[in-house]
């Protein structure tokens, strides 16, 4: 188990949050989290070394109030369900390399399951609209996009307030940018200090 059970911070938080330096925080996050990434390379923040220095600076001094934000993202879902179907769900904010094309990603291969958002590719409104798409593949415990996603998307849309999707015959296509938000052109522009 990557942390304890019920609690919203992993084991090797310790090893970043202990750092007084900015930059020795960040960097060892992002280290940190590039272990629970579903492929090598998710997390590739930029080859230009004063670029990587600003975002792992931003990052030890930021990423724990945007953590906390997430956190209430996944609690609102939460919210949504019964205690009894609520399964143990981590998530953490971090810049996803522009290659993989996606904002979030559910990691179900690890326990708990991790939910890992690119914060910078949309704007705060909308972290919750991810949030609740990456939710709902943690709840199910699949990455697919079929029946069974679309019930739990809608139960959660309605349970937050959001547009539900509708029955469409392409649901495995509608349903993989559900609920809808606006994507930024320059994500790292956010991990950079630039809001």
């Amino acid at each position: 188990m990557l942390w304890k059970e019920g609690s919203t911070t992993p084991s090797w938080a310790g090893n970043f949050s202990l750092s007084s330096d900015p930059f020795l925080r960040g960097y060892h996050y992002l280290n940190a989290i590039r272990q629970l990434t579903l492929a090598p390379g998710m997390v590739d923040v930029t080859d230009d070394l004063s670029e990587f220095e600003g975002i792992c600076t931003w990052i030890g001094n930021y990423i724990d109030a945007v953590n906390q934000e997430l956190n209430r993202c996944l609690e609102a879902c939460h919210g949504c369900f019964s205690s009894s179907m609520r399964r143990s769900i981590g998530i953490f904010a971090t810049p996803l390399a522009n290659k993989f094309g996606i904002d979030g990603l559910c990691n179900l291969g690890v326990s708990p399951v991790v939910i890992l958002i690119d914060v910078g590719r949309t704007a705060p409104q909308d972290w919750l609209k991810i949030v609740i798409h990456e939710y709902a593949h943690a709840h199910l415990g699949y990455p697919g996009h079929g029946q069974q996603f679309f019930e739990i998307i809608v139960h959660l849309c309605l349970g937050l307030g959001l547009q539900p999707p509708r029955p469409q015959l392409d649901m495995e296509i509608s349903l993989q940018n559900w609920p809808h938000c606006e994507i930024k052109k320059n994500p790292l522009a956010f991990w950079m200090g630039c809001l």
